[in-house]
């Protein structure tokens, strides 16, 4: 039998690729052989990644400014898989949430996913190509204080649903939706809004998944492999959760 969940000779693109859930899934992809394209604003971060890699290669690139998307995406001859995983987030409610800050995370979440989705979609239909967006479970169910944040990423789960509609033989496109996951943006949450009790609210969040912690990046790095490779050929226009039970009642 061949070794399932193999990506040899596809070329993927993350964004978002130099740290956390972006990072643990560029490591994955070129594990299973895939020749990885890093894209994030953060060069040292993405080239220091791409050198790790086999075949790795840095894109540096603001995804809210559409001539460096384009610059970017102009420059890459073949590309079969993207990850729209770059994002960013705000606690607070509809009070508390100015124009400025409702209007940088969709800039980020929201326009950043569209333009390079945009940008990229004619090499990607050159070959059948997967797209997998990282949504959250904010863009399931509402969260307390995540105003502006589930409003992005409600966003972002219809765009990958409607995307499936129109292009159904085409490509295949999911979006996975995971609880709170231990990376660098939860650790930077911690640090600007719970400096003088991180472990007091880092337990909380753990309580917050029914399973009794927070997810580990690779995991959901390793359902992107999944939803990116042949084995998983029949599934387009779904929004798998991976949130250790928070959206099970």
């Amino acid at each position: 039998m061949s070794t399932p969940f193999r990506l040899d000779g596809k070329v993927a693109l993350v964004t978002g690729g130099a740290s956390g859930i972006g990072e643990a899934t560029c490591r994955v992809l070129a594990q299973a052989g895939a020749k990885v394209l890093v894209m994030d604003r953060n060069r040292p971060g993405a080239e220091k990644l791409a050198s790790e890699l086999p075949g790795g290669e840095a894109l540096v690139c603001d995804i809210t400014g559409e001539e460096q998307v384009k610059e970017s995406l102009a420059g890459v001859e073949r590309l079969d898989i993207l990850v729209n995983n770059a994002g960013i987030g705000m606690v607070g409610g509809i009070e508390q949430t100015s124009l400025q800050d409702f209007r940088r995370l969709m800039a980020v979440n929201v326009e950043g996913a569209f333009l390079v989705t945009k940008y990229a979609l004619p090499k990607l239909l050159a070959n059948r190509g997967r797209i997998v967006f990282i949504g959250s479970v904010a863009g399931l169910v509402g969260v307390k204080q995540r105003f502006a944040y589930c409003a992005t990423k409600g966003a972002v789960v219809m765009m990958a649903r409607q995307l499936a509609i129109d292009y159904p033989r085409q490509l295949r496109v999911n979006c996975i939706c995971p609880g709170t996951v231990d990376t660098p943006f939860v650790e930077a949450y911690l640090e600007k809004y719970h400096k003088h009790e991180k472990e007091k609210v880092r337990k909380q969040l753990d309580e917050r998944q029914p399973v009794g912690r927070l997810g580990r990046p690779e995991e959901i790095a390793y359902m992107a492999l999944y939803l990116v490779s042949d084995e998983a050929d029949f599934v387009t226009g779904s929004t798998p959760t991976i949130d250790g039970g928070w959206t099970a009642a």
